[in-house]
């Protein structure tokens, strides 16, 4: 498969989540009643399916969550101008922002009702330098280990001819969410 045809296919499945993702409530935070009881995979496709809210930064950052599966998250991310260093190449704080939310994304999955989680450490190796040219990149995140009180998982970020942009590693605390 050549670069050009995953990079569509890559642009189509994020044309199909953003219309479901804008024909729902649109970003924001879900109320307390559209998640009880529901495990962090469920919240997750939930919000794939535009029941929920997403979170709002994905808006403001110009990136999708793509997909969700116990243990995995996948992400994509538009490079813009406005995303760009003084040096004219993407800022790393935009990658590590894509790699934390597929880290992140991929421990939710593995939550169940009432638990939660939150990021205590977060390591971001950056092995080359994504460039304005670069149209779309994901960020595919998935967990190591999920226990009762921390969770590990790992990322890359890759473009769609397989470059290696990036990857991370994270360590998550799990607790009993507040009600």
């Amino acid at each position: 498969m050549t670069q050009n045809t995953v990079l569509d296919g890559w642009i189509a499945e994020e044309r199909d989540v953003i219309t479901r993702l804008e024909a729902g409530p649109g970003p924001g935070v879900a109320t307390p009643e559209q998640i009880e009881g529901k495990t962090g995979l469920e919240m997750m496709q939930a919000m794939l399916r535009g029941e929920i809210p997403y979170a709002a930064i994905a808006k403001t950052l110009d990136f999708t969550l793509l997909s969700v599966a116990p243990g995995a998250a996948v992400f994509q991310g538009t490079p813009l101008l406005q995303h760009l260093n003084p040096l004219g190449t993407v800022h790393g704080g935009w990658v590590a922002t894509l790699l934390d939310s597929s880290l992140g994304c991929s421990v939710h999955t593995m939550m169940p009702p009432g638990r939660a989680y939150t990021t205590a450490e977060l390591s971001v190796n950056y092995v080359k330098a994504v460039l304005p040219k670069v149209q779309r990149v994901r960020a595919e995140g998935k967990v190591i280990h999920c226990g009762r009180q921390l969770a590990t998982a790992e990322a890359r970020l890759v473009g769609p001819d397989g470059t290696l942009y990036a990857h991370a590693t994270t360590t998550c605390l799990v607790f009993e969410a507040r009600r």
